[in-house]
């Protein structure tokens, strides 16, 4: 399948993606095109993050703005990680990001003067996923992103399920006896298969420091033994996490989209086999590679804002004024 380029034809948009570490943001034309995206840091500030967040999205846009003056964004996207209450438009807790209950959607629409749809970054990833990605033409899905966390984005008879904010988490699903969580849980998914945990689980084996999962792979390749017994844990906690999912929700597809999935084949075909071990009775799954890639969640934020558009009743001819956008 080819990465998709394009959200299609609508709206001109502004869509702000936030992490934990960097947050993005990207104008899209008409066309569905992204004209331009940059990144920039974070602006961790512990209880005034929130603050500090919607501050840069309105640097961003002035900053886009004054580099494509004829391109007039009708309304913004803003994604961002944590327990999220999508329909309130509220952060309510990010445990490393240090704001409680901030209205997000609020603050970005005072300080941008469009409508902005707001919600949960990986939630706003998989909708790009199902709308125009590996995800598209399945009723029943689940996408999960596995980077530093483990999240999904839950589609039932072709709805995103959000469960209140909750749906999802299956980073916090156990799956071993250990080690302890950031969550304050014991075996979590996510202590045990993110991209971060595996490189993490290596170097408190050996004593070796390591950039990243990707150095484990390397180093399984080249016959290490602790790399390959590290890799193999990853993925019987993955196939044990995702045999829930299927005895659970018995979807079509599994997609598999963040930093991990780059190992491509070497991920998912044991993952494939482990999972055929476990399941009986249920139904098997597609455990497939998500296509969008590092935009995934841009792309997201872009359809989130033109479905806050259509919700306001809006004709598209808005666009953002005042100071940020002239």
């Amino acid at each position: 399948m080819t990465t998709p380029t394009s959200a299609g034809p609508g709206a001109a948009v502004l869509a702000f993606d936030v992490g934990g570490t960097d947050m993005k943001a990207a104008l899209l034309d008409e066309q569905g095109r992204m004209l331009e995206s940059r990144r920039v840091p974070t602006p961790l500030d512990g209880q005034r993050t929130g603050d500090r967040v919607v501050d840069e999205v309105a640097r961003l846009a002035a900053e886009l703005a004054s580099a494509h003056p004829d391109v007039r964004p009708a309304a913004a996207g803003l994604l961002v990680p944590g327990h999220v209450d999508d329909v309130r438009g509220i952060g309510v807790f990010a445990e490393n990001l240090g704001w409680r209950e901030f209205p997000f959607r609020d603050r970005a629409e005072a300080a941008l003067g469009v409508p902005v749809g707001f919600g949960h970054d990986v939630r706003g990833a998989g909708e790009a996923e199902h709308r125009m990605g590996a995800a598209r033409g399945f009723d029943d899905v689940v996408v999960v992103t596995i980077g530093t966390g483990i999240a999904a984005a839950v589609f039932v008879d072709g709805r995103l399920y959000t469960g209140g904010g909750l749906a999802g988490e299956i980073g916090h699903d156990r799956v071993a006896e250990g080690p302890i969580c950031a969550c304050g849980g014991r075996g979590c998914l996510e202590a045990v298969a993110s991209a971060a945990a595996i490189a993490r689980r290596y170097s408190l084996r050996t004593g070796r420091p390591i950039a990243g999962a990707k150095e484990v792979l390397e180093l399984m390749r080249a016959g290490d033994a602790n790399a390959a017994a590290d890799w193999a844990s990853a993925l019987d906690a993955l196939a044990l996490g995702f045999s829930h999912v299927v005895a659970l929700l018995a979807p079509q597809a599994i997609v598999i989209g963040g930093g991990l999935s780059e190992a491509g084949d070497e991920l998912l075909q044991p993952l494939r086999e482990r999972l055929d071990g476990i399941l009986t009775f249920h139904r098997r799954p597609q455990l497939i590679k998500a296509s969008i890639g590092a935009d995934a969640g841009l792309f997201g934020s872009a359809l989130a804002a033109r479905d806050a558009l259509a919700a306001a009743g809006s004709t598209g001819e808005t666009a953002i004024e005042g100071e940020t956008w002239r």
